[in-house]
């Protein structure tokens, strides 16, 4: 155990690319952390098992990631912590003892189990489980559920000696903080610092969107193709420097990780975790370098008694179709080649006994119709994109739909092409979230067959909402502030949006912090739920971060359901910081005049 630990965040998700972990290994680590789950994925991966018992994990993690740095892990003493587990951790803490020892190596592998909420669902039905979003009653069929542990596991395993640690479902940033209160001997009423390793575990969860991915000014982050996977520099008492490796692409700076720190939460001031409730409303970022940012600050609470579980279940079918249309008026016949198609599978399905469809959706990419609403400026383009996205309780009938979306290359719209192939119906398969009381789960750590009990606390009472600071608006005046030119937010303020099923949140980080007064002024809920209103269904609310000069949107309702239950082409809400950059927000002249 040294003063300070290096922690490289490898993947933010299923899919994320094969580089971060040889790259962090060459910089020199002490830890690789991994995250791979996002909500569906435990969908896929059951079913993967279902096929096959040996699988249900993320085999990538295996076969393409740990085939590539092991040899290094073991020879650099480098420990591992992955959820690429899913709901399989054991077939896949197999196949990376398999992978050992065919490389002639030898590593201790522990696995995290008990996050499998599915042997309690009998039992649940008798009582009053509700969604937390919709209030929906438990679906009959449930695919799976598994609870998000917290990091008193992963620190079990590290306390025995696990080199590689494999865990299921967990919280993302726990496989960081896991390691944070292993290394630093942190106690589980140690509130502060969980919040700021839980903080930095939140910073590297999503992989580069830490080193300068996603950020609003896309244009100053260099070298793309290498950009640097984040790392972080871990201190005992809680702060730590984020960064990059050397002679890595990418940027590090205070404005990316500010709208990393407010990427998919909702109230910065309880944002509730297995292990604590943290508030970051007083977490300050220092730029301490080039690529180097100081992070302090996150303060904690007690956590709550439940575990936020997340279930999936089958709703039914969905399909996509895509086609391109070229030439004048391209969105509008693109708009009635999409209404064509629907009348007519409508009639076919109801000669052929079948019911109407369940949901169905026409987007014109391209048009900006779909993301800007009212605020679209480029409705007359010559080339766009029809999406048209459909919803049935039966395959049969996505497959009737499917068979006519060709046709129209030779039927209505000239200029129409771009089709590639007939599109596939696929399952919808939708989120079900609910709490479940703590002391109902009992997680466990098997190592080598023998299962360590791990003693989490429980029977806290309920954290209590956070009471909204007040929020002082400037008194504007022409004679002191001659607000009379508008200027788009993005030239006032960074942003970066995200979601958490069918709610969105909006971060907003003023570029100076003296122009937060003035957005304040300006941006309040209901004219961002004003701007947003084609899209937003649900209140917005605001949460205020005055340690980095920023706001926090919560947008209920915002995204047609979210994941797979949303038929929008950005059913993740990863556009929205973007329509909101570009609202008008007026500014005195000599402001103006001054921007970039």
């Amino acid at each position: 155990m040294g003063n300070v630990i290096r922690i490289g965040g490898a993947s933010g998700f299923w899919g994320d690319s094969c580089v971060g972990a040889p790259q962090l290994v060459a910089a020199g680590v002490d830890y690789l952390v991994f995250d791979y789950l996002a909500e569906l994925t435990m969908s896929i991966l059951a079913a993967a098992r279902a096929k096959n018992p040996e699988l249900g994990y993320a085999t990538d993690f295996v076969t393409v990631t740990m085939k590539s740095v092991l040899k290094d892990v073991v020879d650099r003493n480098i420990r591992v912590i992955s959820n690429a587990g899913g709901v399989n951790p054991q077939a896949c803490a197999q196949a990376i003892r398999a992978l050992a020892a065919e490389q002639g190596l030898r590593v201790k592998v522990a696995v995290v189990q008990g996050d499998d909420v599915t042997p309690l669902l009998p039992q649940l039905r008798g009582e009053t489980v509700r969604e937390l979003q919709s209030g929906a009653a438990l679906p009959e069929k449930v695919l799976t559920a598994n609870a998000y542990l917290g990091a008193l596991p992963v620190k079990r395993a590290l306390d025995e000696g696990a080199q590689i640690v494999i865990t299921g479902r967990c919280v993302d940033s726990a496989v960081t903080l896991g390691a944070l209160m292993h290394e630093f001997g942190w106690a589980t009423d140690d509130f502060d610092r969980l919040a700021q390793g839980s903080l930095a575990g939140h910073i590297i969860e999503c992989g580069c969107q830490a080193t300068g991915g996603l950020h609003t000014d896309w244009q100053a982050v260099p070298d793309w193709p290498h950009i640097g996977y984040p790392i972080l520099e871990c201190h005992a008492d809680g702060h730590f420097i984020a960064t990059k490796p050397p002679g890595t692409g990418g940027l590090v700076n205070c404005a990316v990780i500010a709208e990393q720190m407010l990427y998919e939460i909702g109230d910065p001031a309880r944002y509730l975790l297995p292990d604590v409730s943290c508030d970051f409303t007083a977490v300050t970022l220092e730029q301490a370098g080039e690529h180097r940012v100081r992070v302090a600050g996150a303060r904690g609470q007690p956590p709550g008694p439940a575990y936020k579980v997340s279930a999936t279940y089958m709703d039914g079918f969905r399909c996509t179709a895509q086609l391109t249309v070229v030439g004048v008026d391209a969105a509008a016949k693109a708009r009635r080649t999409g209404e064509a198609i629907l009348t007519r599978t409508r009639e076919l399905l109801a000669q052929a006994g079948l019911a109407d469809y369940s949901r169905t959706h026409i987007e014109v990419l391209g048009s900006e119709a779909g993301n800007f609403g009212p605020h679209a400026q480029t409705m007359q383009v010559r080339e766009a994109v029809l999406q048209l996205a459909v919803m049935h309780p039966q395959k049969a009938a996505l497959e009737l739909f499917a068979r006519e979306i060709a046709p129209a290359g030779t039927s209505w719209a000239p200029g129409t092409t771009g089709a590639s192939g007939r599109p596939s119906p696929s399952p919808c398969i939708k989120q079900y979230a609910f709490l479940l009381d703590k002391a109902r789960l009992q997680p466990v750590v098997d190592m080598d067959g023998v299962l360590l009990a791990v003693d989490v606390p429980h029977s806290q009472p309920t954290v209590p909402t956070a009471a909204a600071p007040p929020v002082r608006h400037p008194v504007e005046t022409a004679r002191d502030h001659p607000a009379d030119r508008e200027v788009p937010l993005i030239r006032l303020a960074w942003a970066r949006s995200g979601d958490k099923g069918n709610t969105s949140n909006i971060g907003v980080i003023a570029r100076r912090p003296e122009w937060l007064p003035l957005l304040q002024a300006q941006l309040t809920p209901q004219r961002v739920a004003e701007w947003l209103a084609h899209l937003v269904h649900g209140p917005v609310t605001r949460h205020a971060v005055p340690g980095i000069h920023a706001m926090n949107f919560v947008c209920e309702q915002a995204l047609d359901g979210g994941g797979m239950a949303s038929l929008r082409n950005d059913a993740l809400g990863k556009g929205m910081a973007q329509i909101l950059l570009t609202l008008p927000v007026r500014v005195p002249e000599a402001l103006a005049a001054g921007l970039k």
